[in-house]
């Protein structure tokens, strides 16, 4: 394509499909590079649209993308906003049933999608790889590919399956897209996605409208109060525990300010109420854990206040970066207690469990799931972890930590909160069932139907379509969950009703206790960079003289290009500092040119001699001098002496 030709396209597109005419700066490059077909790393900011880098390429030309990410939250949010547009746009998941993962892949087959969301783990799927050989593939984008490196913070062993993808579809360029990578972690990135050649486009990370601010106190609650009352409009407000979030709120809503509370352990409705709430300016501040934020779009907040400091740079970065999304000033303010180093460093101790502990939660995630030795492979079992950690006494950072370093050595993947459909498995034999005496035939009927439509149904738990079962068996979707769950009180069948959830997926089957093998360099890696993750936080935390926004940057990687933003706490202490030092300076030397004036009003005297007299800086005396010389005020005689002209 010439390249005036592909620049029309791309404008056309970005126009027709976004209703934009410009792009952020470094878009236009990883989209160029994109269509040129060229493997590209892209590094960018949360909330920087690395979204459009694929979806303007893909909506310019013929053939789909496939957009391969672990957040089934974000897939979901974007298949619907591009369906807003009228952009065919499709997401598979371990939160669908069979049928509808055939159905979905089929319409990339022989439809028009143009987007095909997919979580790493559904890649090794029969289903997916028949299919995806006859697509007609035009780009395969890569988001959160630090996920690929074993050097990145997430690494994902599921995420190494991309490679086996790129040998299927032979020249279609690769997009991988971050807005974390250490160069250690972008050349692993490049390597196992198998690049034909090195290509790192970086995008700034500077927020030029962002005012970043720590303030070390033990009265966080006072300085919380006094930014919301002196800051008009929305904001957020992250703490660490489900009992903080409601606290807070208390406090603000006893000052008179609208606030709602949000945290995990909140059911879906409730959450999804206050999210509405607070979008459409009903409620002013949300107290939340960092549960809250993905997927959020709120362009006015104008503030996010952290009420304790995050675990790591990037997730202070993501999380106060959701202020002032439309270029609007905007505050970020992260509260530092004195206590607050030393907690933090007994959690990250607390957290990190040694490896027989992680072998312990391996064991009573398995027998909690009801999974025996040597079965569950490649199987998805719902996993509500808040009532895994209640039942077996366990605290919840040191069982997040566990499952992590399971999953980066193979075993198990959490996925984040997602709506799952029901579930159902028989509890008897297919040969059983049939002796079984059903009294109604509507029963009979019923699991007819069942078994007409899902298979495997007898060794597995099968997600199931509770309206598809209402269409297919003549029956009303609420008839379908009674007979359901009569079924499960007969004790024919296990009945999970569709529900929220996040879900633990099993790469391996159930190993004995002993067999399972943490690699002690994986185990020492993670411990490392959580480490290292940590101290660049606590160093942020500390500095008291750096440009806050020149610290990100360099830890993103800008190098020696970040440059003071002027709008941080530093920056305008330091601009303050200057306006009080130019003052100071005018004033003396007001009383500098006073005194030099009286001096020489009384009689003729050398530079020398003005200098030891007036005491003053010999520079600033002479400068003093020459201004009153080139005025016409002072004269030098022949003598060498200096007057005052009458």
């Amino acid at each position: 394509m010439e390249p005036a030709e592909e620049t029309k396209r791309i404008y056309e597109a970005l126009r027709r499909w976004w209703g934009f005419t410009t792009f952020r700066p470094v878009q236009e490059q990883i989209i160029r590079a994109a269509m040129e077909g060229r493997d590209t790393l892209a590094l960018m900011p949360t909330g920087g649209g690395k979204s459009l880098t694929y979806q303007v390429p893909t909506m310019a030309r013929e053939g789909l993308c496939i957009v391969v990410t672990p957040l089934i939250a974000l897939m979901k949010d974007q298949v619907d906003r591009l369906r807003a547009r009228r952009i065919a746009a499709v997401a598979i998941h371990s939160g669908l049933s069979p049928r509808q993962i055939d159905i979905a892949l089929d319409n990339c087959v022989y439809g028009d999608v143009k987007f095909l969301y997919v979580a790493p783990e559904r890649l090794a799927s029969e289903a997916f790889r028949l299919r995806v050989v006859r697509m007609n593939v035009s780009l395969l984008a890569v988001d959160e590919a630090h996920c690929i490196s074993q050097w990145g913070y997430d690494f994902r062993p599921s995420y190494l399956r991309i490679a086996e993808l790129r040998e299927r579809l032979p020249g279609v360029p690769v997009l991988a897209l971050t807005a974390s990578a250490t160069d250690r972690v972008a050349e692993d990135i490049m390597h196992h996605l198998r690049f034909a050649e090195p290509h790192l486009l970086r995008s700034s990370f500077a927020r030029p409208n962002l005012s970043y601010s720590v303030r070390r106190t033990d009265d966080k609650n006072g300085q919380l109060l006094r930014l919301v009352h002196n800051v008009a409009g929305s904001g957020i407000v992250y703490v660490r525990t489900r009992e903080a979030t409601e606290q807070v709120a208390d406090l603000l809503r006893g000052e008179g300010i609208t606030a709602a509370a949000y945290h995990g352990g909140m059911g879906h409705a409730e959450r999804s109420m206050r999210q509405e709430e607070w979008l459409t300016g009903k409620v002013r501040v949300m107290v939340a854990t960092n549960a809250f934020g993905m997927g959020i779009d709120k362009p006015d907040v104008r503030f996010v206040v952290h009420y304790a400091m995050c675990d790591s740079l990037e997730s202070y970065y993501q999380e106060a970066g959701r202020a002032g999304r439309d270029g609007q000033r905007a505050y970020a303010l992260l509260l530092v207690a004195s206590d607050d180093e030393g907690r933090i460093v007994r959690r990250f101790e607390q957290e990190f469990p040694p490896l027989d502990k992680i072998k312990d939660i391996y064991e009573r995630v398995c027998s909690y799931l009801r999974i025996g030795i040597g079965e569950g492979a490649q199987t998805a079992q719902l996993f509500n972890i808040h009532d895994f950690c209640a039942r077996e006494h366990l605290y919840g950072g040191t069982v997040q930590s566990a499952l992590k370093l399971l999953q980066q050595n193979g075993y198990m993947t959490l996925t984040d909160a997602q709506e799952n459909p029901a579930r159902v498995m028989f509890c008897v034999s297919r040969d059983d069932l049939y002796k079984v005496r059903i009294l109604r035939d509507e029963l009979d009927h019923f699991i007819r139907t069942l078994l007409r439509l899902y298979n495997g149904i007898f060794t597995d738990f099968r997600p199931i379509d509770e309206g598809e079962l209402a269409t297919w068996s003549g029956y009303t979707p609420e008839r379908v969950r009674e007979l359901l769950k009569r079924l499960w009180q007969l004790r024919l069948i296990r009945y999970i009703p569709s529900n929220r959830s996040p879900i633990l997926y099993l790469d391996e089957e159930r190993l004995p206790k002993a067999d399972l093998y943490i690699a002690p360099e994986t185990y020492k890696r993670r411990q490392e960079l959580l480490r290292e993750r940590f101290a660049a936080m606590l160093a942020y935390a500390q500095n008291d003289t750096e440009c806050r926004s020149t610290v990100v940057e360099r830890y993103f990687g800008a190098g020696d290009q970040a440059a003071p933003c002027g709008v941080c706490d530093l920056c305008l202490a330091r601009r303050r500092a200057e306006r009080l030092r130019r003052r100071e300076a005018d004033t003396a030397d007001e009383r500098l040119s006073q005194a030099l004036h009286e001096r020489l009003t009384a009689g003729a005297a050398d530079p020398r001699t003005l200098c030891a007299e007036l005491g003053g800086d010999p520079a600033r005396i002479a400068a003093l001098v020459r201004e009153g010389l080139d005025a016409g005020k002072i004269r030098s005689r022949d003598d060498g002496k200096l007057e005052i002209i009458p």
